[in-house]
């Protein structure tokens, strides 16, 4: 729904406020421990954080593209793992629902997933299955009214505290690629599922993600999302909107490093004058400053797109291929001006840094966004459009 300026300005400011006083303040803690406050999980239940893209009519805020992009763009000020909290909550783990569900899979499950009492998971990365999602190798045989399923998920967020995985298994195990692939809901509880201990990752600390087992899971066929070979159009039509959101997010972290290295330079002093006043170090700010207004703008832009109704697919991944890269750029340099304190600890640029690094990776790699923006180019341009 388009959202009223007025209860947008008050839920951004409620938002920035969450963020700033109470998760900056944390992620010292967070990123030692590894772990997330449950005190900031139930705060962020009761400011209806895990319901933003959860329609009204199953407890959610029901947010339009341009809404949840500003959430996210304050979101991303704080460590990415706080926002991960929810993150799968909103995007990629209630999607398949929200888009592809019947109302009675929408009925039994979305008003947790918004608010927060169910947390939602999503499945597709397999140990040989990541860019090339086609070359899923879980299978999903049918055995009267249940599907048998088999296999295992890889890299999978949240996976450790979820209630629900969005499974992308194949059923068709004659038919090569997407074509034989279809989604289902898996209940954590369901025999034959199990998960794996979290990784040890680079970044992101707080933020978890583990192997999902399939071994002999008998899911209900009426927990399939779609028609079966459907669950390839099931996955990706998720993606556009988590592009944008995780655009915001990379856009918003890039604004707090932004923030961090023009401080330090206002007051840190090398040959008789501040670092800020060195046209090099000028440079680097300047730079920061001009590419992340470029990915704001980006972002918004499509997303208004997205809400008129407009095909966004090359839009998207163009924005996420620059917002994704960009922030890369902003921590590097934000390293840069804070010298060797940058490299330390204790001023958190370092774990920014290591945070960063994997957006470019997961919502789709950089080098699948190319590949998508130049198909699309070539689609458009053979419609007379380019």
């Amino acid at each position: 729904m388009a959202f009223d300026p007025e209860i947008r300005a008050q839920l951004i400011e409620t938002v920035r406020r969450f963020v700033r006083e109470k998760c900056v303040p944390l992620e010292a803690e967070v990123g030692e421990t590894d772990e997330m406050p449950q005190s900031i999980v139930e705060e962020m239940k009761a400011l209806g954080l895990f319901g933003l893209a959860v329609p009204e009519s199953y407890g959610g805020l029901d947010l339009d593209m341009e809404t949840e992009c500003l959430v996210a763009l304050e979101l991303g000020w704080t460590s990415p793992a706080f926002r991960s909290v929810a993150g799968t909550n909103i995007g990629i783990g209630s999607q398949a629902l929200v888009l592809h569900g019947d109302e009675a899979q929408k009925r039994k499950w979305l008003p947790g997933i918004a608010s927060g009492d169910l947390i939602a998971s999503f499945a597709l990365t397999e140990p040989e299955a990541g860019s090339d999602a086609g070359s899923v190798r879980t299978k999903a045989v049918r055995a009267g009214d249940h599907y048998v399923l088999s296999g295992t998920k890889r890299y999978i967020t949240n996976a450790d505290k979820a209630d629900l995985f969005t499974v992308m298994a194949r059923t068709d195990a004659d038919t090569p690629g997407a074509k034989g692939v279809s989604a289902f809901v898996v209940e954590r509880g369901t025999e034959g599922v199990s998960v794996g201990l979290p990784e040890r990752k680079m970044g992101q600390q707080g933020a978890h993600i583990c192997d999902v087992i399939f071994d002999g899971a008998r899911v209900p066929v009426a927990n399939r999302v779609g028609e079966e070979g459907q669950g390839f159009k099931v996955a990706m039509s998720v993606l556009d909107k988590g592009r944008l959101h995780i655009s915001a997010v990379c856009t918003g972290m890039a604004e707090r490093l932004i923030s961090e290295m023009v401080n330090y330079a206002l007051e840190r002093e090398q040959f008789g004058k501040t670092i800020a006043q060195h046209q090099l170090v000028q440079a680097m700010m300047a730079d920061s400053q001009a590419e992340c207004y470029a990915a704001r703008c980006m972002i918004l832009e499509t997303a208004r797109r997205r809400d008129a109704g407009e095909p966004v697919t090359m839009l998207a991944s163009s924005t996420k291929l620059f917002a994704s890269e960009m922030v890369g750029r902003v921590a590097d340099r934000a390293v840069q001006v804070f010298g060797g304190a940058g490299y330390v600890a204790d001023y958190g640029i370092e774990r920014f840094y290591r945070d960063a690094r994997i957006f470019r990776l997961y919502e789709g790699t950089s080098q699948i966004q190319q590949i998508i923006i130049a198909r699309e180019l070539a689609r458009a341009a053979k419609r007379g459009e380019v």
